[in-house]
């Protein structure tokens, strides 16, 4: 409880003289009241080191550091990959960029082309897109899909109905060519994405 929630139930709760309260309220103000809290007064450093108080470098590691300084830039790159060699250490995993862009955004014409065919020839798992189909060939187009997906009759035959719409996802180059051929032998045009 703080002193001010005391002197307040010692005002309210019962009457008193003023000269009482009149103390309670100047110790509750006084600058004592805060040196009696034995609470110790933290003295912050001119300058924090996380490392803690260390000794100067040596005089012949002071010489090192200024040879290294006056060697050319290609020599300094040198160095880091001489050193683990030297030392056994394994050299250091490359951080994987992808994912990123540093490109500015908007980019124009030709590069963002090019980019975006380096995409698509990249590309690696594929979705089976049902374009359309005859109205005749309903019925093999929804008895066609049922051999390769999990779905019912009535659920295959939805789907089909939404047409265009994706078939199925995540698969093979092999696998969406093969399923493309089976709905264009039924009767229907579908396209990989």
């Amino acid at each position: 409880m703080s002193l001010s929630t005391i002197a307040r139930r010692l005002c309210c709760s019962r009457p008193t003289s003023r000269g009482r309260l009149s103390a309670v309220w100047a110790h509750l103000y006084s600058t004592e009241a805060a040196k009696d809290t034995g609470a110790k007064k933290y003295k912050y450093p001119e300058v924090y080191d996380p490392y803690g108080p260390m000794s100067p470098p040596s005089q012949k590691v002071v010489d090192l550091a200024d040879r290294i300084a006056a060697l050319p830039p290609e020599e300094i790159k040198q160095i880091a990959p001489a050193l683990l060699l030297r030392l056994n250490q394994p050299p250091p995993q490359a951080i994987s960029g992808q994912g990123f862009s540093f490109s500015p955004q908007g980019g124009g014409g030709a590069a963002g082309a090019a980019k975006a065919e380096e995409k698509k020839a990249e590309k690696t798992v594929f979705d089976v897109k049902l374009e359309k189909f005859d109205a005749a060939a309903k019925i093999k187009i929804i008895k066609e899909i049922r051999t390769f997906t999990d779905l019912g009759l009535k659920e295959a035959k939805e789907l089909v109905e939404k047409a265009p719409v994706i078939l199925k996802q995540s698969l093979t180059k092999e696998e969406a060519e093969a399923i493309i051929e089976k709905i264009k032998v039924a009767g229907g045009v579908a396209v990989m994405e």
